[in-house]
């Protein structure tokens, strides 16, 4: 059973094993501040080698925001320097650091803990959502992350070992689909599984929808699961509002409510995009897919 690979994204954090535990150990003394300000010089060499994602980024501030040339390029320098900002806190996560969480609708999502039904939560490549999963503990109920699994060693342990103090146990995506009667067998238990609802990646399965005025691809197979499960769907995003400071938005998201399974998904896919379009439109610069998203 191979781990899954895509052709468009690396999914991978950069630096070599020994850098990055280096890292974990500066910031052990240090503090996350110490790096941002080293980080702010970088940015341009990433800028400058990373040409796919520079002009993806570009494309995305000048044709999703209408931003001009100028304030494109603004934009895609803070781009990059928040998500070297949203690395560096995850690594200081692992060096044991701690940050505030401002929850907002925390009602569409803290009672369902207490029932008896399992939940899917839907996140996406926007802010720091793996930093939720270090930090906030989700009752009794057990929890499965999906996660792509081409990340280094050095990653994947401190992962595993922060994931397990809040009982959460990760799920590789895996190439032969297997995964998937793990992520079943949790719903059946009653459990909460976390699902990244943005990128296609295994399944050929997706939905073309429109999404900040244009059609893009989303994968069918959370939607597909919540529906076929019956259990509810819950939007969550971890947006980075200070240099300790995330806000958790969680949205309840609804279908069509019909009998037909086929567009009761495709509702539950619209609704997932509308809150996803709104929380991009807010915080625009914590996008972090640097590909053609809207590739046809």
């Amino acid at each position: 059973m191979g781990e899954l690979r895509h052709d468009k994204w690396k999914g991978r954090t950069g630096g070599l094993p020994w850098m990055q535990r280096f890292l974990i150990l500066w910031l052990r003394s240090f503090g996350v501040r110490s790096l941002y300000c080293v980080m702010a010089c970088v940015i341009p060499f990433y800028m400058l080698f990373g040409r796919r994602g520079y002009k993806a980024s570009m494309s995305y501030f000048r044709d999703r925001f209408g931003y001009s040339a100028l304030k494109a390029f603004a934009a895609v320098y803070r781009n990059h320097y928040v998500f070297g900002q949203v690395i560096l806190d995850r690594f200081a996560m692992y060096a044991g650091q701690s940050f505030d969480f401002v929850m907002e609708n925390g009602e569409d999502f803290n009672p369902l803990l207490g029932q008896d039904s399992g939940i899917v939560l839907m996140s996406s490549h926007v802010g720091n959502y793996e930093l939720a999963g270090y930090s906030l503990k989700a009752g009794d109920k057990p929890f499965c992350a999906l996660v792509f699994s081409g990340e280094t060693q050095t990653v994947m342990q401190n992962r595993r070992t922060a994931f397990s103090r809040n009982n959460i146990r990760m799920v590789p995506v895996m190439e032969d689909m297997s995964h998937i009667f793990e992520l079943n067998a949790m719903l059946d238990e009653g459990g909460i599984v976390s699902m990244p609802s943005d990128r296609l990646f295994g399944s050929p399965k997706k939905i073309r929808l429109p999404f900040l005025g244009k059609e893009a691809d989303f994968p069918m197979g959370p939607f597909s699961l919540a529906v076929r499960k019956g259990v509810p769907s819950v939007a969550i995003f971890v947006m980075k509002e200070d240099t300790y400071r995330y806000r958790i938005i969680y949205r309840r998201l609804a279908s069509s409510g019909g009998t037909d399974r086929k567009a009761e998904m495709a509702s539950l896919a619209e609704s997932y995009v509308r809150v996803l379009e709104e929380v991009v439109r807010r915080y625009p610069h914590q996008w972090f897919n640097w590909y053609d998203f809207w590739e046809n």
